[in-house]
């Protein structure tokens, strides 16, 4: 097993902008959807994705915290060792314009025109309680 610590692990991922984030649903299957990190790439084990209050992924946080981030950089190509990261944690909803500014990029304003002032906007903010990552051949976890 390798020994990488969280600060190697964001040195790695700040090229992956997409992970797929994994809620429980009513039903009790899996759900996955892509979400930006917005390039907040000093990962200390918190994340923070926007989205509306309409959806189904918000309805799952609200019945059920528990969440799953994965993602994957370096797809193998010759002389590039694959990496993968798989996150296991809790999310809260955030619905205050003043956090929602903290963590704002431009890029957002694709998906939600009026910024930080869309109607029924929410920040999801994923907190870490495990990590583990693959690279390459090596692989290990980090509890946080």
């Amino acid at each position: 097993m390798a020994d990488k610590t969280l600060a190697d692990l964001s040195e790695k991922m700040r090229d992956i902008d997409f992970t797929m984030l994994t809620t429980k649903t009513k039903g009790g299957a899996l759900g996955s959807r892509p979400m930006s990190n917005n390039r907040q790439v000093d990962y200390q084990g918190d994340s923070y994705y926007f989205t509306t209050d309409d959806t189904l992924m918000v309805q799952d946080i609200t019945a059920d915290p528990n969440i799953g981030l994965s993602f994957h950089g370096k797809s193998g190509i010759l002389g590039q060792r694959p990496f993968f990261v798989a996150i296991e944690g809790k999310a809260d909803l955030f619905r205050d314009k003043g956090r929602f500014a903290e963590h704002w990029t431009p890029d957002l304003d694709r998906w939600f025109s009026d910024g930080i002032d869309t109607p029924g906007l929410v920040m999801i903010h994923a907190r870490a309680a495990r990590v583990h990552y693959w690279d390459g051949e090596d692989e290990g976890e980090i509890a946080l």
